[in-house]
């Protein structure tokens, strides 16, 4: 008797050896491909730090609340070759006003740091162009700690919280400072041309506006530690915010895990991304006049929007991907977002899916937040609640500068991990579900989340931005393959030390050499200022360390 499906073909040239022959073909052509297969699914697991290869019917939610694989790989930002401190002698200043929310101006301020560095700059305090997005006026020194910040960045650049006066021929002068108007995107030649060149005539520059005025992608790896060490650790909130955003953490934790989510849902985006058909007329018209108003002329066609992930999912599409991954409806989340457009009739849905809801207001009502929950101070508790959530979920990680640098400094912070909604490929799932197509519904959203990343390192591909995913730059292994990745060594901190000591001891001579008068006080004076740098350096490493 004949094994089914190896009877030899009848009707075809070639006699009974072509088929045997053609069996063994395809066995050999299987085989090759099997191979294939196993070392994508093994290269795919390995340089996208995913939790394995898993069928869709086996995400494990329990898992998801641990962060993800770090396959060797810890933060640093610390130089790995020679950086030597700022010199006494500048260029010039350097003022910026960082346009935009609280997460583009925070871009921005590495940016400027970076681009002091670049110019030999001293840096004026970054002002912060609140009142034109947020109709609040606390400025720099009302959310950063601007001690630290400056201590922070010392090894880097120079910073002052004002030009200084200056006295010319027995007469104090102030400096005006030449105001430009960068080009978005501007490569370093611009910094070393346009702008250095202007700053020497001048005295000091003012470039306005500064968002997104630097060029993401700089091939070279210091500069983009630079960003890493201004945002992940130069840039730390004032204390009342880091201990309201602890308090509230500790609040939501108390019963257990908790889940940040960001949800865009607002009437600005959805007017930026075009997407008005699932509202009523009248919404319709306000989202197209906002848009009108706020945004270039552009045709957008909702279904062409949608089938492409260019609209943010609704509150009703989260509740039902988080239960398709496993989520019950005992899961606490906190909602970082601002007013939802549509109100309590799109937010019904997720609730009923999802009862637990908090958000800073319902976990800490004190005055502080009751007066500013909108504001800059609202903004950053949001972002530090965020943070430290065991997993945190966007909504809508195109142009969101919330949600894209929390991504990185999540993947900064430890590998912590994120669900990022992959729109373009839920989008005919769900149109499948809103046209009775309901079989095999969470198996098929299953299926698309299994390919995402959930905060392991993984290789950054355009369009995802550097303030996203910062890796390898800002990454080393002990034990790597490639020397480039190998982490600085353990006394880093005493070489820069060191560098920057040496530097204020030849300062403190030439400036005994001119004044003879004290030079007495000299030795004494530079024992305290190096304790002082000796202190600040040890502290520094303590927060590299905790970061």
């Amino acid at each position: 008797m004949r094994r089914p499906g190896l009877h030899r073909q009848h009707g075809k040239p070639g006699g009974g050896g072509g088929g045997a022959k053609g069996i063994y073909v395809k066995l050999a052509i299987s085989v090759v491909v099997l191979l294939i297969c196993t070392f994508s699914l093994f290269f795919s697991d390995t340089i996208g730090g995913n939790r394995g290869s898993l069928e869709p019917s086996e995400i494990n939610a329990e898992e998801l609340w641990e962060s993800a694989k770090s396959g060797g790989w810890r933060p640093s930002s610390a130089p790995r070759s020679d950086w030597p401190p700022p010199p006494k002698e500048t260029n010039g200043y350097l003022r910026v006003r960082c346009n935009g929310g609280l997460n583009q101006q925070r871009s921005a301020i590495c940016n400027a740091v970076l681009a002091a560095r670049i110019m030999n700059a001293t840096l004026v305090l970054p002002e912060l162009d609140a009142n034109s997005f947020w109709h609040d006026n606390s400025g720099f020194q009302g959310i950063y700690d601007v001690e630290h910040f400056v201590q922070t960045l010392k090894y880097d650049v120079r910073i002052v919280e004002s030009i200084p006066e200056i006295r010319k021929n027995g007469k104090t002068k102030k400096i005006k400072a030449h105001q430009i108007r960068p080009p978005r995107d501007a490569p370093i030649s611009w910094y070393t041309t346009v702008a250095l060149k202007k700053m020497q005539e001048h005295g000091a520059i003012y470039l306005t506006p500064f968002s997104h005025r630097l060029a993401e992608e700089i091939d070279n790896s210091e500069y983009q530690r630079l960003r890493c060490r201004v945002n992940y650790h130069a840039l730390r909130f004032k204390p009342n915010i880091m201990k309201l955003s602890e308090s509230i953490v500790d609040k939501l934790r108390a019963q257990g895990h908790f889940m940040s989510i960001h949800l865009r849902f607002e009437m600005d985006m959805l007017a930026f991304a075009g997407c008005f058909d699932i509202f009523n007329p009248e919404e319709q018209s306000i989202l197209k006049k906002y848009r009108k108003e706020n945004f270039a002329e552009k045709r957008l066609v909702y279904k062409e929007r949608r089938a492409i992930g260019k609209c943010p999912l609704t509150p009703e599409e989260v509740g039902l991907v988080l239960r398709a991954m496993g989520f019950d409806n005992s899961t606490r989340i906190y909602l970082a977002a601002g007013e939802l457009f549509g109100g309590e009739r799109f937010m019904k849905p997720f609730r009923d899916l999802f009862p637990r809801l908090e958000n800073h207001s319902s976990v800490d009502s004190s005055e502080e937040l009751a007066t500013n929950t909108r504001g800059l101070l609202g903004s950053a508790v949001d972002y530090m609640v965020c943070l430290l959530s065991d997993i945190f979920m966007p909504t809508y990680d195109g142009p969101s500068n919330f949600a894209n640098n929390l991504l990185g400094h999540r993947l900064y912070y430890g590998f912590r991990t994120t669900i990022r909604p992959d729109r373009k490929g839920l989008a005919p799932v769900f149109i499948d579900r809103e046209n009775g197509r309901t079989a095999g519904f969470e198996q098929a959203v299953r299926r698309v989340m299994l390919k995402t990343n959930f905060g392991g390192p993984h290789k950054r591909v355009p369009p995802e931005s550097f303030y996203t995913n910062s890796w390898p730059e800002c990454f080393c292994q002990v034990s790597p393959k490639n020397p480039a990745d190998k982490c600085p060594p353990d006394n880093i901190m005493e070489t820069l030390d060191r560098q920057l000591e040496n530097e204020v001891s030849t300062d403190l001579e030439a400036s005994a050499e001119t004044n003879s008068t004290r030079r007495t006080e000299k030795p004494e004076k530079g024992s305290d200022l190096v304790w002082t740098l000796l202190s600040c350096g040890g502290y520094l490493v303590a927060v590299w360390t905790i970061l």
